[in-house]
């Protein structure tokens, strides 16, 4: 689906979907559990893949209008009856190839073209460690994969800077193994805030789990239970483009409900958008944020914590004054797409000057002048909803290719745009 947005100014309320790495880590959990609600769920293309997941392990998700009831495996995934397809969610795939690792037989896991070009080796040698049988059907790390279980828990040694949903998967397993697993870190770990998310997630359910001097630790023998259930917070990669809108576009003030402070490393997009020059007030009791326009200057920013953010402050450097550097970026090449390079290209067809490094992607504001062209949302919800956020202040129109894919995590936000004032066409 082509999306075409024209030069617009956008106000009014506007309500934060529901947080994506919240939702999926939940409805594990749930399904690691006997059984529970919870409310106000992400339903979204990514999280449906977790969902049937947990169905392919032996539960069962019954999607009501406000919440998922979930009927949890009682943490002993049974060997699905066909092959997980996890589809482009690389959170889904890595969570649930851990999950495999405690099934007494055999998991074959695959997804979209995207997905099985993205690196799970590490994964699959920290489950080999630990008894299972995990191989990569090609030989390359990637999917399709096979797991063959069950592992019982020991000590493993992993990356840390090549994703930080590893750790998450083992943490979130290794609760229900006999032994229980200590996560040591070769390297530094990158994203270490959705590690956060993890021990929140798991902290609701009852689990204990644990940071040491060199990694972490969960205990094994543990029993997930939500009691009266779990409550998913809002989503703050999808609020970025929300208060982008408002700071590049903004007739008046752009108010964000569903601001709930919570573990999500993406809650820095307020500080970086303040810092850009824009009029920021984040009320953590009432869960809202209000931004207004203004003109933007370049900032650095830091984003091994934050790669979701990359595609939103690569698009606010563009429309901003002077030079918007963005560091420690090599990580988020490894997403659904390259999205350093991706953004770096898009954004040089709408008249931004880039200059992409391997670890560095440097927007030079001053030598930009955008102008309406058509782009390539390149399959990525995060792409595709960064360069729309472009097209509200491109001189003409801009045309984005794949809209379709803000499914993932944003399901409605091209409805969400027009209700704030957007010129928006499907």
């Amino acid at each position: 689906m082509d999306v075409t947005i024209a030069r617009s100014r956008v106000q009014g309320t506007a309500q934060a979907p529901p947080s994506k790495s919240y939702t999926h880590r939940a409805i594990l959990a749930a399904g690691f559990s006997a059984g529970t609600t919870v409310s106000a769920p992400l339903v979204s293309a990514d999280t449906r893949a977790t969902m049937r997941a947990v169905e392919g392990f032996g539960g069962g998700v019954d999607i009501e209008d406000d919440h998922l009831d979930v009927t949890g495996f009682d943490g002993q995934p049974g060997v699905p009856d066909q092959v997980l397809d996890c589809e482009n969610s690389g959170t889904t795939m890595r969570l649930v190839t851990a999950a495999s690792g405690l099934a007494d037989g055999i998991t074959v896991l695959t997804g979209d073209d995207s997905l099985r070009s993205r690196p799970q080796g590490p994964l699959l040698d920290a489950l080999d460690h630990l008894g299972a049988r995990a191989e990569s059907t090609r030989g390359n790390g990637q999917a399709p994969l096979v797991v063959k279980g069950p592992i019982s828990g020991d000590g493993v040694s992993i990356p840390g800077d090549v994703s930080s949903q590893y750790i998450t998967a083992l943490l979130m397993a290794g609760a229900v193994t006999e032994d229980g697993i200590e996560v040591e870190l070769e390297t530094e770990l990158k994203s270490a805030p959705y590690v956060d998310i993890t021990l929140d997630v798991l902290d609701a359910f009852g689990v204990t789990a644990e940071r040491t001097d060199d990694g972490f630790r969960v205990a094994g023998g543990q029993t997930y239970d939500a009691g009266d259930g779990y409550a998913v917070p809002g989503d703050f990669s999808s609020i970025s483009y929300l208060l982008a809108a408002g700071a590049v576009a903004g007739d008046d003030e752009v108010v964000i409900r569903g601001a709930e402070p919570s573990s999500q490393g993406d809650t820095a997009i307020v500080d970086i958008v303040e810092q850009m020059g824009a009029p920021v007030e984040w009320d953590r009791d009432a869960g809202e944020i209000t931004v207004e326009q203004a003109d933007l200057t370049g900032v650095t920013v830091d984003v091994g914590d934050t790669p979701d953010l990359l595609p939103t402050i690569a698009t606010l450097g563009a429309i901003a004054n002077g030079e918007t550097r963005i560091e420690n970026v090599e990580h988020v090449r490894y997403k659904e797409t390259d999205r350093v390079a991706a953004m770096a290209e898009e954004l040089t067809k709408l008249g931004a000057s880039v200059t992409e490094h391997e670890d560095v992607l440097v927007v030079h504001g001053d030598e930009s002048d955008l102008t309406g062209a058509t782009v390539n949302g390149r399959h990525d919800h995060r792409i595709v909803m960064s360069l729309a956020i472009a097209g509200l202040v491109a001189d003409g129109e801009t045309t984005v290719t794949g809209g379709e894919h803000v499914d993932v995590s944003f399901p409605d936000f091209f409805d969400v745009l027009y209700d704030l004032g957007a010129d928006v066409r499907r």
